[in-house]
């Protein structure tokens, strides 16, 4: 398993434009100020597009996730970062046909979201581009950002043109021109190849 260079990328942009602290647990990397945002953030709403959390977790808090420390299990995925406030996961995840994609593993006390999120590490810069509020919310994704008008996300302007004009690619209006198969911890059944693999390691 590998970072893939365009993660490289941008958590060099992250670091060019300082968006991220030093903890005694490592460093943290966001995509916009996280200060602007808590000084900024009203009721109504806030700053600074998606709001995501990336660190170096790797996989060692799996085991509470699908209840095993099976390395054949634990050495297939590598988290990388926190897509809620309610502790849900992006990760690495190498898949039976030797590909690596970038997958959801919702926390269950909030998002129960279980799916891949984008085959391919330019198609999940372009999915938090869009500029949601956070991505683990699946039954979100179906509709542009701020579908509800509840709390207003102003969108990363900044952001979502770095991954344009690096990429050489649009941005999408809403979330499942991207995420191909939403599916959720509680389905009967899906056809997301990682909601599989998950359900039949998790019982």
């Amino acid at each position: 398993m590998s970072l893939p260079d365009p993660l490289e990328r941008l958590f060099a942009w992250i670091e060019a434009n300082g968006y991220y602290i030093d903890t005694p647990n490592g460093r943290l990397g966001f995509l916009y100020s996280a200060q602007t945002i808590a000084d900024e953030h009203t009721d109504d709403g806030r700053p600074g597009g998606t709001d995501i959390e990336f660190a170096a977790e790797g996989n060692v808090n799996l085991r509470y996730w699908f209840r095993s420390e099976d390395p054949d299990l634990m050495n297939r995925l590598c988290v990388f970062a926190k897509t809620g406030g309610d502790g849900s996961m992006a990760a690495f995840w190498l898949a039976d046909d030797g590909t690596q994609k970038i997958v959801h593993l919702g926390s269950g006390s909030g998002s129960t979201t279980v799916c891949v999120l984008a085959d391919d590490p330019v198609d999940f810069l372009r999915l938090l581009a869009i500029g949601y509020d956070e991505i683990c919310w699946g039954d979100e994704l179906s509709e542009p950002p701020n579908a509800s008008g509840e709390f207003i996300v102003q969108p990363n302007r900044a952001f979502a043109a770095w991954v344009a004009e690096t990429f050489k690619v649009t941005i999408p209006e809403r979330g499942t021109d991207i995420v191909r198969h939403l599916a959720s911890m509680g389905d009967d059944h899906s056809p997301d190849p990682f909601w599989t693999w998950a359900r039949a390691h998790t019982g």
